[in-house]
């Protein structure tokens, strides 16, 4: 990473004996749940690989227990088809098991990973830290919540559009580009690096390049300082990597669903993306940092857009993080009432949004 602009360290764990906080949650009896969707527009359209975004729809889920209410977010994952509309037959599927007796932990046998999950997760923490007066960080385990210096992306778009984007970022300390495996990637990245050169560099390619399209670029990412090459290969060829030597690290992110996943990620990648609508919430996400540690790969917090209320839980995972990408809610029309803060190039959560006992 680059002295200039350097992202937390890793692994800042409460260090204790026996199981870990984050696996441990209260038993709710008899509580309610309600589920709604929500659509929330972007000011204007955001391109990555293969889709663009006009407007976000959101599962809001609420869960309350007398007279307490936890709320999670999520957007779920375009390319596996996991939508909000989707999520809520999921959801209803298993309504009686929540509403008469449900854990953070039980859920995670009774949903499989995506959306649903996610947020149904999320209004838990949200619930427990009220219920038990205690913030969601503390019951995570972690030593604290501090604010995170993020990532402001740039859609793909004309190299010099998306060189307007990243300078109209004045607080910005850090800017990931999304490029698309197409000869333009190359003015896109001189474009947006002269325009910032300030800045620490990533670009995502959403899976949009081919091994030999990577390495043309190499020559060019280096000469730009570029310090993060996120999901370069389409999943399934992650095997491309191998004896691949990059002298940039490479972040996996498509490629990174579960567990599962780490065998073939492996020595071909040196940082995961976790995201809780891929995994399924903020408790399986805790469990996803501590594996990627143990193996000893860096981790990295990213967001598939939405409001600040789907950012919140996820910068409990920043806290473990190398990078931090959550800038999802500056690109809404709108958020929500209370929305979190990006001054200075940092995302911070206000208490009133989530995740903490209630005043």
């Amino acid at each position: 990473m680059s002295a200039r602009c350097q992202f937390p360290l890793d692994a800042r764990w409460n260090q204790k004996k026996g199981k870990p906080e984050y696996m441990q949650s209260l038993q709710l009896d008899s509580v309610s749940l309600r589920c709604q969707v929500e659509q929330w527009p972007l000011t204007e359209p955001f391109s990555i690989t293969g889709h663009t975004f006009e407007t976000i729809d959101v599962l809001l889920v609420s869960v309350e227990k007398d007279g307490v209410m936890g709320r999670g977010e999520a957007t779920g994952v375009y390319y596996k088809d996991d939508r909000p509309v989707s999520m809520l037959p999921i959801i209803e599927g298993v309504r009686a098991q929540i509403e008469s007796r449900v854990s953070r932990i039980s859920l995670q046998k009774m949903l499989p990973p995506g959306g649903a999950r996610n947020a149904l997760d999320c209004a838990l923490w949200d619930l427990e830290a009220k219920l038990s007066d205690c913030p969601a960080w503390q019951l995570a385990g972690l030593e604290g919540q501090k604010p995170l210096m993020t990532t402001f992306g740039c859609g793909a778009d004309s190299p010099s559009r998306m060189a307007a984007v990243a300078a109209g970022y004045k607080d910005a300390r850090a800017i990931k580009i999304k490029l698309t495996g197409e000869p333009v990637d190359i003015d896109r990245i001189r474009a947006v690096r002269s325009a910032r050169p300030d800045v620490w560099l990533a670009v995502d390619a959403n899976q949009g390049f081919t091994l030999s399209f990577l390495e043309r670029m190499m020559p060019v990412l280096v000469e730009a300082n570029v310090e993060l090459i996120e999901q370069p290969l389409p999943i399934g060829q992650e095997s491309l990597l191998d004896g691949f030597r990059s002298p940039i690290p490479i972040a996996a992110d498509e490629s990174l669903q579960s567990h599962e996943d780490f065998p073939r990620l492996a020595g071909r990648f040196d940082v995961v993306n976790l995201k809780l609508d891929k995994c399924g919430g903020l408790t399986e996400a805790l469990a996803l940092a501590r594996a990627a540690h143990e193996l000893g790969m860096k981790t990295m917090v990213g967001n598939m857009i939405g409001t600040s209320l789907a950012m919140a839980p996820a910068t409990l995972v920043g806290q473990l993080c190398s990078v931090v990408d959550l800038d999802g809610p500056i690109f809404l029309a709108s958020d929500r009432a209370d929305p979190a803060d990006y001054a200075n190039g940092s995302i911070t959560c206000p208490p009133s949004l989530w995740g903490w006992p209630t005043a």
